[in-house]
C-alpha cells in the first residue's frame, strides 16, 4: 500500500481544510488509518484514527469536536475534515496505515502535507 497525503495549505484561524489520504493497492480496506502531525521542533503526535471498516474512530483531545475523520474504501481514501482551525494546528500532517486503532506500529506512511494556520 502506498499512501499519498494532500489538501494542506494556508488558512486563517477559524477556517477549515480537508486533508485526504489516498491509497493504492487492493488491501487498503484491511488497514486502520491514522493521522499524525509534527510541528517544527516537536515530536510527531497522533491526531485522529479510523478503523478499517470506518465504524470506530479516535481523536486526540486537542482536536475533538473540531476534526472529523472518515473513509471511503471504494475510493481508497481517508479524509480529515478540520474546522475551527487554530494557530497551534500548524504542522505537517501525515497519514499512516496500521493493523488496528489500538496498534502502535505503522506499516505505511504518507509523505506529509503542510497545514499553516495564520492567526
Amino acid at each position: 500500500v502506498q499512501l499519498h497525503a494532500s489538501g494542506g495549505g494556508l488558512v486563517q484561524a477559524g477556517g477549515s481544510l480537508r486533508l485526504s489520504c489516498a491509497a493504492s493497492g487492493r488491501t487498503f480496506s484491511n488497514y486502520a488509518i491514522k493521522w499524525f502531525r509534527q510541528a517544527p521542533g516537536k515530536e510527531r503526535v497522533f491526531v485522529a484514527g479510523i478503523s478499517w471498516s470506518g465504524d470506530s474512530t479516535d481523536y486526540a483531545d486537542s482536536v475533538k469536536g473540531r476534526f472529523t475523520i472518515s473513509r471511503d474504501n471504494a475510493k481508497n481514501t481517508v479524509n480529515l475534515q478540520m474546522s475551527s482551525l487554530k494557530a497551534e494546528d500548524t504542522a505537517v500532517y501525515y497519514c499512516a496505515a496500521t493493523t488496528s486503532l489500538s496498534a502502535r506500529t505503522y506499516r505505511y506512511w504518507g509523505q506529509g502535507t503542510q497545514v499553516t494556520v495564520s492567526s
